[in-house]
């Protein structure tokens, strides 16, 4: 039985296969064992008797060879042939694989089927407890294969996102310093946008769950070599400094990849919940430059445009609040910096003010909807869930933008008007969104703007008594 069989016909056929079947499933256990046998014979020292060399061998799979163990790969998406699998001692078949083959298709397939049993969670506290296979897997980081490197990342996050077994690999991860390494090489000179995003999604999960980890790689300088190196692992790493890595692969995501944007930015955003991050973002060779340059490109030019509809804000809100957020620490620690003087940035008020009132529409629609529908039925279609994350993007946009207000010289204003990014209309949903917690913010940019603009100072005034009063 050379491949997986079809269902059985007749009653005979019947009987005899459900004695084959692993578990409940059509799955023949005959035909899945002689493909693992056949797979330790493709990395077995008899293969070497032949005429060729070990390397010429195992550089590619027969065919035939590919085809099964790519049929095993999908099969182990079901629990029962995962057990299975598990049972025969795939995994250390596959150690074998990692540690004979030269064949970058096997080593992928054999990882991603690994990543598949990952999935259940007896299985996959098999496989974290095996120290031998977690450091084996955490070197296949360093392999300069992608596809490999990418089901590495799956699998990694795979197990990290189980609670029972997240800390063991977040303890071998920190015990392991190659790893900064290997996926700041990643992030730094990869174009896969698949693997940089899965690569984020891996670095993200480890700061949410590890403060301690983060900040060890937020401190870590540069390291010459690997600590435990492959033959396929990059032959020289750089000194490599976490926030340009970051920056250069949300750079590659920008454009292709919203959710690995959210990734990428997120991670940026955790670096600021800790002064060491805050220091590594504004102490980067380039001052801090390029981060925010990339935020307020993002900001003023990508996310939440003039020609969106208001509903974008919920679409693009975990992204924003991550931007806005780093944005926002980086202006209370670089007041001196030339990049973030007001005269270059008039824009990125002009583009917080427009989320704001991108959000006043999304909570008036809310609010109609709500009143349309049953007090459960409301809750079941999230609008309560929506309403509290866009709470949390209001409460940094504000943040940022009264800092912001309070820096406005007459001259920028000025400037603001006559392009736009201030009217009327704008300065009013500010200062409702502004006052009243941020009522020093609003009245010191009001008695500037008296200065600028008399009639538009005079017009709000009506519009905010609370200002006049303290006048």
């Amino acid at each position: 039985m050379d491949r997986n069989p079809t269902p059985p016909s007749s009653e005979a056929e019947d009987e005899e296969a459900s004695g084959d079947a692993v578990g409940d499933t059509v799955y023949s256990k005959h035909w899945l064992f002689s493909v693992l046998t056949k797979l330790i014979e493709v990395i077995s020292p008899e293969k070497n008797d032949l005429n060729l060399s070990n390397e010429e061998i195992q550089t590619e799979l027969e065919e035939e060879m590919e085809n099964d163990i790519c049929k095993v790969w999908d099969m182990s998406m079901d629990e029962d042939v995962a057990l299975f699998l598990q049972e025969f001692n795939a995994p250390d078949i596959f150690m074998g694989v990692f540690a004979k083959s030269k064949c970058p298709r096997l080593t992928e397939i054999c990882v991603g089927i690994l990543g598949n049993m990952a999935c259940f969670q007896d299985i996959c506290m098999s496989i974290s407890k095996d120290e031998n296979l977690g450091q084996v897997l955490l070197q296949r980081l360093c392999d300069s294969d992608s596809p490999t490197l990418l089901e590495t990342s799956r699998l990694l996050l795979t197990c990290l996102s189980q609670p029972d077994v997240a800390n063991i690999w977040v303890e071998r991860i920190r015990e392991n310093p190659s790893v900064y390494d290997c996926v700041c090489f990643i992030m730094s000179s990869s174009t896969n946008v698949e693997l940089l995003v899965k690569v984020g999604e891996v670095m993200d999960k480890l700061f949410d769950l590890d403060e301690d980890l983060m900040l060890n790689w937020i401190k870590n300088c540069s390291r010459q070599s690997v600590g435990q190196s492959t033959d396929d692992s990059p032959e020289e790493l750089s000194d490599f400094k976490i926030v340009p890595c970051l920056l250069e692969a949300a750079k590659q995501v920008q454009s292709d990849s919203p959710e690995g944007l959210d990734v990428y930015m997120h991670i940026l955003q955790l670096l600021t919940t800790v002064d060491e991050g805050i220091q590594a973002i504004v102490q980067s060779p380039d001052g801090g430059k390029e981060t925010w340059s990339l935020l307020y490109d993002l900001v003023c030019h990508e996310l939440c445009q003039p020609d969106d509809p208001p509903i974008i804000v919920q679409e693009q809100k975990t992204v924003l609040a991550s931007v806005l957020s780093v944005l926002s620490a980086m202006f209370a620690s670089q007041t001196e910096q030339e990049y973030v003087k007001m005269r270059k940035n008039m824009p990125l008020i002009g583009s917080l003010i427009r989320v704001l009132q991108y959000m006043e529409d999304c909570g008036k629609r809310s609010v109609d909807n709500s009143k349309e529908s049953k007090p459960d039925e409301t809750e079941k279609s999230g609008l309560i869930q929506e309403d509290f994350h866009l709470k949390i993007l209001k409460d940094i946009c504000c943040e940022l933008l009264s800092n912001m207000l309070q820096e406005l010289t007459k001259e920028n204003i000025l400037e603001g008007l006559n392009q736009g990014h201030l009217n009327e209309q704008k300065c009013s949903c500010a200062f409702k969104n502004l006052l009243p917690l941020y009522f020093t913010a609003v009245e010191s940019f009001h008695e500037v703007l008296r200065e600028a603009d008399q009639t538009l100072a005079d017009n709000l005034e009506k519009c905010f008594p609370s200002l006049r009063l303290q006048t």
